[in-house]
């Protein structure tokens, strides 16, 4: 009789043991709230009469609310996404020119579940001009530009396949004096804009090949025309095959007829060289020669 209690004991525990052992945990995760009511802002910097889709930085401040959400997550629509716990955030975009982009906001409740609100804005974006070439051109608010008239090869052309002026380099006070008179202001605004306004003393210079592309007739010489107004430039790399070696590998456009000291056709220069007191640029004329420019800062 004792054994067999003891057996009995025995195998009474062994279950017991064996019931607690397989008992599973239970877990609560309490009540899923979906979040209500998402509300999805945007402020992009620099924003005013002149430039509705911003200054040029880039900057966005994106702000996201929500009744009963825990986080927020924000897709910027270039490429990345992020989570942003308290629903406010400023964002960097970095694509230059104006482009359009989608933000779609999702407020984030309890047991993960998501409520969506989505925006489209417009934003600009300047090229970020390196700050040697920004310090430079405008002295770090504004310059005036003359022709580097004693200089050989102050106006010269060549072939496109080169970065000389291989077939005319001009030797000191050679050309037209309206070709020496103008004057070019280079300024920057507060968010490194820049902007050109030319005093050409009422002519410039025109060649041949463009001389109808500017609203004339005749050849090489000099002609009537108002290009004091100031015009935005817009800056990027250089499409050309220049290297670092013979370049800045930076260019800038002048919308309009794009008219520097002399008209060519052409309105994207590119910076071979800048230093403080020159500058040597490379524009490619209606012609199809790449013509070359020489400046000095006005005294």
């Amino acid at each position: 009789m004792k054994m067999t209690l003891k057996i009995w004991t025995a195998a009474c525990l062994v279950a017991v043991i064996a019931v607690v052992s397989c008992k599973k945990k239970e877990y609560s995760l309490g009540a899923i709230v979906t979040p209500t009511d998402v509300n999805l802002s945007t402020e992009i910097e620099g924003v005013d009469a002149g430039n509705p889709n911003g200054g040029g930085s880039g900057n966005v401040t994106i702000t996201v609310k929500a009744v009963n959400a825990v986080s927020y997550k924000i897709d910027y629509g270039d490429g990345t996404t992020e989570i942003v716990p308290t629903g406010k955030i400023k964002h960097k975009y970095a694509n230059p020119g104006t482009a359009e982009y989608t933000i779609i906001a999702s407020a984030i409740g309890t047991g993960g579940v998501t409520s969506s609100s989505t925006k489209k804005i417009k934003v600009f974006v300047a090229f970020e001009i390196p700050a040697d070439i920004l310090q430079n051109l405008t002295k770090g608010s504004s310059q005036v530009w003359v022709s580097a008239r004693e200089t050989p090869g102050h106006v010269g052309v060549g072939p496109t396949t080169s970065f000389e002026p291989d077939y005319y380099s001009a030797e000191p006070n050679q050309r037209a004096e309206c070709l020496y008179d103008d004057e070019m202001t280079f300024s920057k605004d507060a968010n490194n804009n820049v902007s050109l306004s030319v005093n050409n003393k009422g002519q410039s210079f025109f060649i041949a090949a463009a001389t109808a592309y500017y609203g004339a007739s005749g050849g090489d010489n000099c002609y009537s025309i108002d290009i004091a107004a100031p015009r935005r430039l817009t800056f990027m790399n250089a499409t050309s095959a220049s290297t670092t070696a013979n370049s800045t590998r930076i260019q800038f456009l002048v919308p309009g007829n794009g008219l520097i000291n002399f008209g060519s056709g052409g309105n994207t220069y590119e910076i071979l060289a800048i230093t403080p007191t020159t500058i040597t640029l490379r524009n490619i004329g209606i012609d199809g020669l790449a013509w070359y420019q020489k400046f000095k800062v006005k005294q």
